[in-house]
C-alpha cells in the first residue's frame, strides 16, 4: 500500500505540488504534536507518566504524535527541509514559519542523532547551492563521498560521549552494536532472501529476544535493528538489498543531475531527501520497517524523477522529429 500511493502521489502531482503538499501535510503534524504535548503531556511527552528506563533516559523529551522522540526529532529535520525547499513564490512568512517551527520543535524532541543529521543536511545543501557544476558528471563521486562522510560523521558526533569515554550508556552506541551482531549473525543463516519483511522481529520472535539478551538483561526487546540496510537485508535477503541499491543510486544520480540543472528551490527536494534517508537509516530504521512515511517518499521521487526523465526524452524525440 505504500508503495502504491507512492506511485499515485508521484504520477498525480507535478514535484513543485508535491513540496507543497507534505510541506502543508508536516505543518498539520507540528501543530498537532505541540496540541498533543500541551493539552495531554502524558501522551505526547516522554517520562511523565511512564516508568522504567524509556522514562528515565528520555524524561522531559517531546515525543508529539509520533510516539518516540527520535521519530519526532527526524520528522522535523524533514519539515525544516521540506519548507527550505518550497517553491520560489511561495510566500516568505509561511516559509519562516515552517523553519522557525521545526528549529524549536526540534529542539524539544532532544534527538541528537537529528540535531547532528540537520546540521549536516544544512551544510551539505548550502555546498550544493553554492557549487553548481553543470554537465560535469564526475561530480557524482564527490558527492557519495559528501554521504559517506555525512554518515561517519553523524556517529561520531552523536555518540562522540559514548566512543570516547565509554560513560553513560556504552561505547557501542547504545547497545547498537550487540544488536547488529545477532541480526547479522543471523542473517547469514538466510542470505539470499532473508526472514520476510517484519519477521525477524516481529512478536515474541526468538531472534529479538536474543538481540535484547545480547545487550543485557534487562528484559527489553528491540523492535528493529537500528539500521535500515541490515533490517533491509533480514526482510528480503542479499537479491533484494542489490535490487533496492540499483533503485537508490539510480535514483541518486537522477537527483543530482536536476538539483544542478536548476535553479528552482523545489528541484533540490529529491537530493535533499535521498541525502536525510541515508544519514537517518544509519542509526535508525526507515525503509520497510511497518507503516512509515519516508518508504513512501522514497518511492514517490523515483517515480518522480523517471516520470520527468521520460518526458525530457519525449520531448527531445519530438523536437528532433519536427526538425
Amino acid at each position: 500500500m505504500m508503495t502504491s500511493f507512492g506511485l499515485y502521489f508521484a504520477t498525480r502531482f507535478s514535484l513543485k505540488e508535491q513540496v507543497q503538499i507534505i510541506a502543508l501535510t508536516l505543518l498539520i503534524g507540528a501543530f498537532m504534536s505541540i496540541a498533543f504535548s500541551l493539552g495531554n503531556p502524558k501522551l505526547a511527552v516522554h517520562g511523565i507518566a511512564g516508568i522504567g528506563t524509556e522514562a528515565q533516559n528520555h524524561q522531559g523529551s517531546w515525543k508529539g504524535v509520533y510516539g518516540h522522540k527520535n521519530s519526532f526529532g527526524s520528522m522535523m529535520v524533514l519539515t525544516f527541509l521540506t519548507f527550505w525547499t518550497l517553491p520560489k513564490e511561495t510566500s516568505k512568512l509561511y516559509r519562516w514559519l515552517g523553519l522557525i517551527l521545526a528549529v524549536i520543535l526540534l529542539q524539544l524532541s532532544r534527538s541528537v542523532t537529528a540535531m547532528v543529521i540537520s546540521v549536516l543536511l544544512i551544510l551539505i545543501m548550502l555546498f550544493y547551492k553554492q557549487f553548481r557544476w553543470r554537465g560535469k558528471f564526475s561530480v557524482i563521486f564527490l558527492d557519495i563521498g559528501i554521504i559517506f562522510l555525512g554518515c561517519l560523521g553523524l556517529i561520531v558526533f552523536s555518540y562522540w560521549v559514548e566512543i570516547v569515554t565509554g560513560l553513560g550508556r556504552d561505547p557501542t552506541i547504545t547497545g547498537r552494536t550487540h544488536i547488529w551482531g545477532v541480526a547479522l549473525n543471523r542473517f547469514m543463516e538466510r542470505p539470499l532472501l532473508g526472514y520476510g519483511r517484519g519477521a525477524f522481529w516481529a512478536p515474541n520472535s526468538r531472534y529479538a529476544i536474543e538481540a535484547g539478551n545480547a545487550i543485557g538483561p534487562g528484559g527489553w526487546i528491540p523492535p528493529h535493528a537500528h539500521n535500515g540496510l541490515i533490517d533491509l537485508a533480514l526482510d528480503v535477503g542479499l537479491i533484494g538489498v542489490l535490487i533496492f541499491l540499483v533503485c537508490y543510486f539510480r535514483t541518486f544520480t537522477e537527483a543530482l543531475k536536476r538539483a544542478y540543472a536548476n535553479n528552482n528551490p523545489e528541484n533540490i527536494w529529491p537530493l535533499g531527501f535521498i541525502i536525510f534517508l541515508t544519514m537517518n537509516n544509519v542509526t535508525e530504521n526507515c525503509l520497510l520497517y511497518l507503516t512509515n512515511v519516508y518508504w513512501v517518499l522514497f518511492i514517490t521521487v523515483v517515480f518522480t524523477l523517471n516520470k520527468t526523465k521520460k518526458m525530457e526524452q519525449i520531448t527531445l524525440k519530438q523536437s528532433c522529429l519536427n526538425y
